[in-house]
């Protein structure tokens, strides 16, 4: 009998699938990362066991609850929640992508942990692509110089853009500007869309949508994580 999160994947890689096609993309060049945030171990069990291995984590904390213990040598984990820079060592070592980079003293934490620990995960920049105060992301006019100061002066390697738009507005008119963004400065990463979204920013040229209550259902937040 097919599981719920197996018939949800499977109904998202289709729409995936199919709004690539309409849009002239290949569904190859789009990654459905899995957000565990608030998931039981069950849960998790049984993405794996349906073959999803690309999940984003909101916070480093329950991510060591949720991988810590187990072996992720196959897995693709990636931080998709602000980070805190005392934060900084324990991301290093246990994500291959962050994308959540949007102050100049994060890159420099950043740059200090790859350094310690030897490992360098990708790095993306957070846009605050709807100039919002209470979400975390640099600001449009600000991205530039941070960019090159992550690049040139902290040598990391970002490779893309993340953003959120506003929750009560259209998204494709901030999916459109970070995929001008990204052109502009010729970053070829692209995560945007969400549960309710993700078909739009597919259109926009996303390569990774983050979705999570359409896979897992709606979620418990009792553990206030």
């Amino acid at each position: 009998m097919q599981s719920d999160f197996s018939q949800n994947r499977l109904e998202i890689l289709q729409k995936i699938a199919t709004t690539a096609k309409e849009a002239g993309r290949n569904p190859d060049d789009i990654t459905l990362v899995a957000v565990s945030k608030t998931q039981t171990p069950e849960k998790l069990d049984e993405a794996l066991s349906d073959g999803q291995k690309i999940f984003g984590e909101n916070r480093v904390q329950e991510a060591y609850s949720h991988w810590g213990e187990r072996d992720c040598s196959d897995l693709e984990l990636r931080l998709i929640g602000p980070l805190q820079t005392n934060k900084s060592d324990e991301a290093v070592k246990l994500f291959d992508v962050i994308e959540t980079l949007d102050r100049e003293h994060l890159c420099a934490s950043l740059q200090k942990s790859i350094q310690k620990i030897g490992k360098a995960p990708k790095i993306l920049m957070q846009i605050n692509i709807g100039n919002e105060e209470q979400k975390a992301g640099v600001a449009i006019n600000e991205f530039p110089r941070l960019l090159d100061l992550a690049r040139e002066h902290y040598r990391l390697e970002v490779t893309g853009l993340m953003c959120i738009p506003p929750a009560e507005l259209p998204p494709a008119p901030y999916f459109a500007l970070l995929q001008k963004l990204a052109k502009t400065h010729d970053l070829k990463t692209l995560s945007m869309g969400m549960s309710s979204d993700f078909e739009t920013a597919i259109k926009f040229g996303a390569t990774h949508v983050r979705v999570g209550t359409a896979l897992f259902g709606a979620r418990n937040y009792q553990s206030n994580l």
